[in-house]
């Protein structure tokens, strides 16, 4: 089993149209490689140069914000929904 991992509309060019993408599971940081991995362009969006995630990239695991968790270590069961959402600024 794996995990699923939802790609907002903004970000879907990048995973070639993929609404979910499955990942092997294990903290996020993995989650977010395999990702990178398997779709390069995203990471720019996702990740800074130090891997760690953008400031205006929101990742909930299981509806529960990372920054509120274990941030990048935190674990990403089989089964679970791994949620990326960009903030979005305008007025």
């Amino acid at each position: 089993m794996a995990a699923t991992v939802r790609i907002p509309t903004s970000l879907r060019g990048l995973t070639d149209g993929n609404r979910e993408v499955e990942v092997t599971h294990g903290p996020v940081a993995e989650v977010i490689g395999d990702l990178v991995e398997r779709f390069p362009r995203l990471g720019e969006r996702l990740v800074d140069e130090g891997g760690s995630p953008r400031r205006f990239v929101n990742i909930f695991v299981a509806d529960e914000d990372i920054r509120f968790l274990d941030g990048v270590d935190t674990v990403v069961d089989d089964g679970v929904v791994v949620t990326i959402l960009p903030a979005v600024a305008g007025g």
